[in-house]
């Protein structure tokens, strides 16, 4: 019956897919444990160490409810990503109270996955920051014998003491840094902001020997000077690159969802075209986004950016001389 009614679809096809355009929802579907991947989608639940309330937790399913809004198709970038293979992992599963034990069960997870499959490109969405130092000892343990660079977006240098308070969503620097695993200069930390680090703490990067680019610089030199730079100190002397992107790096007036949020931060076009670049480095293996609250957003609109930052991340993969498409 419903058949002969104009524009009346059936309720098993309600959210269709049109033809003539691909949105990201009906594209990155569950990966089916068997096909070969260029990049997968991976959620890391975990609020818990935030040392700010945060709803952080959330964030993996906001992320996945704004994929409706977005097409695989860029005119900006002149790319369709609808033959990518790129696939949604599902969420690692985090202990109800244990932050140790999260952590743990992040860093065995991933390096069990990259055993499984050495090539794939992990795009993670947290969580906090605390999540990136695990997911980051997985990333170094795959390239055992080789150095591997950071670019760290970030409002903050997110390296905190361990004595007044123990792993936060404010010390995944100081572990990797302590850990020895990556070197202070190989590590660019890029968007740190006056006024909200203390100044022990930057002494301490600088005392490792990591390389700190603040918003007013980016604003003073711009964002392509700022990369070109930021590349050529980590990325001449490592073999890969993992990007971990903290989205209170992005001014509070389009990231309202984040849980440490401040005036001053860096222009959404600036990341766009950052990690646009990025995506089509080759050296550039590993991707998080962190520290979004979407308890507190208006409309989704911070993770629906997040979505943004990741296409344009996968726009710039596309343009990888050896990227794979699935037939």
């Amino acid at each position: 019956m419903n058949g002969e009614i104009p524009f009346l679809k059936p309720p098993d096809q309600a959210a269709f897919r049109d033809h003539m355009e691909t949105k990201v929802v009906h594209w990155i579907r569950q990966w089916d444990g068997q096909e070969q991947l260029l990049a997968g989608i991976i959620g890391i639940p975990l609020s818990k160490s935030s040392i700010s309330y945060s709803g952080a937790s959330t964030t993996p399913a906001a992320v996945r409810a704004a994929f409706k809004s977005f097409t695989t198709y860029s005119m900006e970038y002149g790319v369709d990503l609808q033959s990518l293979a790129v696939r949604d992992l599902g969420d690692i599963q985090m202990h109800v109270t244990d932050i140790a034990e999260c952590h743990r069960r992040i860093e065995e997870s991933l390096r069990t996955l990259y055993n499984h499959m050495p090539g794939l490109i992990p795009i993670i969405f947290g969580g906090d920051h605390s999540t990136s130092c695990p997911s980051i000892k997985a990333f170094v343990n795959r390239y055992a014998g080789q150095k591997v660079g950071i670019l760290h977006f970030d409002a903050h240098h997110d390296v905190r003491n361990f004595e007044d308070g123990g792993v936060t969503n404010g010390t995944p620097f100081r572990g990797i840094l302590e850990s020895g695993l990556v070197e202070g200069h190989h590590i660019v930390q890029i968007g740190i902001r006056g006024f909200m680090n203390a100044k022990p703490y930057h002494d301490y990067v600088k005392s490792k020997g990591v390389h700190v680019y603040t918003s007013r610089d980016i604003r003073r030199m711009g964002m392509d000077a700022v990369l070109d730079q930021a590349i050529q100190l980590v990325g001449n002397e490592t073999d890969a690159l993992y990007v971990s992107f903290d989205v209170d790096v992005i001014d509070q007036a389009y990231a309202p969802g984040c849980p440490a949020i401040g005036t001053g931060g860096m222009h959404p076009w600036d990341a766009l075209d950052a990690l646009y670049r990025l995506g089509s480095l080759p050296q550039v293996q590993g991707l998080d986004f962190v520290c979004i609250d979407p308890t507190v957003d208006v409309r989704n609109v911070t993770s629906r950016l997040a979505v943004q930052f990741m296409l344009s991340f996968l726009a710039g993969l596309a343009e990888r001389p050896s990227t794979f498409h699935k037939a």
